[in-house]
């Protein structure tokens, strides 16, 4: 297998957009992603609220969209791209994480692939006797899934964070394509969810024109990702053209052994979609970075109550008793139960603490004063007056958001929003008939 590239760069606030650049050049993303057509910069929102680690950064966003627009990519053929989750509200999490404020200073159009205006389309008629290959979504969805049609033939420019993961051990650019690619009923793939990462790498292959990945390590989370987790700063960047080499490269950098411990990462790598072997990966940049070693937890050292119950009912002893639930009209019981535990009870008992701490880093304050603050042509040298004791919202504050997204939560489940499609359609059809 050939060898695959990843940029790593070290960083700072000063420096950011700067690196930004110099990764994204480094790893030869001009390369990769055609000028002449529509670039989605896939934004990733692993929690509505404010975490260290969890989502897009503000400073990754702008560094991304103003090195494409120095190198003569088109504003009007970049956008940034969100998916809906059941248990995460992407239009709060786009405001909170404030990535929303960079893409209306650039400009550029907000794409939320679940709004009622974006097309969806079977996965057969978009990559034909490609299903044949695939490993496990033939079984999960026997008649079949649908994808963005917007997403064929343009560019996708993935945008995670490096941190560990529940499921998958770590997150990062392969999983980074999961809500944008599937449909509605994405947690049915959950016990194959390694399957499942491989399967949508190799759907990303057919229908993209360019596919690119570039990943803040500002700040890095270890523990029950992709929220609850210890963040740290830890002040590097990765840009590459291939998805399972960043993410080897992250793992490798996490002190997780990519082939050993995260399989989708193995199974992709043994069916030549990418090089998953830190030894085959040309390193280029900041060398010393690329050998470091963070000897993180991983995520199943201290796992959250939560995800206790969640590897339960995927893989342990409810998986009988529960999981069945989950592919029926009772599964919003499990949306409401994440969205009371990880918003009512982690986030203000157990989270707001590491947040007032990681606030007070230099990359906290670029966060707080994001919206007061103006960069320099090479980044953040002011970065605002030190946070406030108030600066994390609390208990009340986070239970009063709480209640909106569990009426969001429950008012969107697809298997209540589905139905209303049905309702629609059967009314269409009977006006016209």
């Amino acid at each position: 297998m050939p060898n695959s590239k990843v940029a790593i760069v070290r960083t700072s606030p000063e420096t950011v957009l700067d690196d930004y650049a110099r990764v994204m050049r480094l790893a030869g993303y001009q390369s990769v992603l055609d000028p002449a057509v529509d670039t989605a910069l896939k934004v990733n929102i692993s929690w509505h609220f404010f975490y260290p680690a969890t989502s897009t950064t503000p400073w990754q966003l702008e560094g991304v969209i103003r090195a494409m627009l120095a190198d003569g990519y088109r504003r009007e053929l970049i956008h940034a791209c969100h998916n809906r989750t059941v248990v995460i509200d992407a239009r709060l999490g786009e405001r909170e994480n404030k990535q929303v404020n960079v893409v209306e200073k650039y400009g550029l159009r907000n794409i939320h692939l679940y709004d009622p205006d974006q097309e969806w389309i079977n996965v057969h008629d978009a990559v034909g006797d490609l299903t044949r290959e695939f490993l496990c979504l033939n079984e999960v969805y026997p008649k079949g899934f649908s994808i963005p049609r917007r997403f064929i033939g343009e560019n996708i420019l993935h945008l995670p964070t490096v941190k560990t993961h529940i499921f998958t051990t770590m997150t990062g650019a392969m999983k980074n394509a999961f809500g944008g690619l599937l449909n509605e009923h994405r947690h049915w793939t959950h016990p194959v969810i390694h399957e499942t990462l491989v399967d949508l790498l190799m759907i990303q292959k057919k229908i993209h024109r360019g596919l690119f990945a570039v990943m803040d390590g500002t700040f890095a989370g270890d523990g029950p990702g992709p929220r609850c987790m210890v963040p740290y700063v830890k002040n590097v960047l990765l840009a590459s053209a291939d998805q399972v080499a960043i993410d080897a490269a992250a793992a490798k950098l996490m002190g997780i052994d990519p082939l050993r411990d995260v399989k989708f990462i193995r199974l992709a790598h043994e069916r030549g979609l990418g090089v998953g072997d830190p030894k085959q990966i040309e390193f280029v940049g900041d060398l010393d970075a690329a050998s470091e070693n963070w000897h993180f937890a991983g995520p199943f050292k201290k796992m959250t109550f939560a995800s206790r119950m969640q590897h339960k009912i995927y893989w342990g002893g409810l998986k009988k008793p529960l999981e069945w639930s989950l592919k029926t009209w009772l599964a919003p019981w499990s949306y409401i139960a994440s969205v009371i535990y990880h918003d009512w009870f982690w986030y203000p008992v157990l989270g707001r603490a590491r947040v007032r701490q990681a606030v007070t880093s230099a990359w906290g304050r670029l966060f707080h004063n994001w919206e007061k603050v103006t960069p320099t042509e090479h980044g953040y040298t002011d970065l605002g007056p030190a946070p406030t004791e108030g600066v994390v919202r609390g208990f009340f504050g986070t239970l009063g958001l709480g209640l909106k997204i569990l009426w969001t939560c429950v008012k969107e489940a697809p298997e209540f929003a589905m139905k209303k499609v049905r309702r629609r359609a059967v009314s269409e059809a009977a006006r016209h008939g």
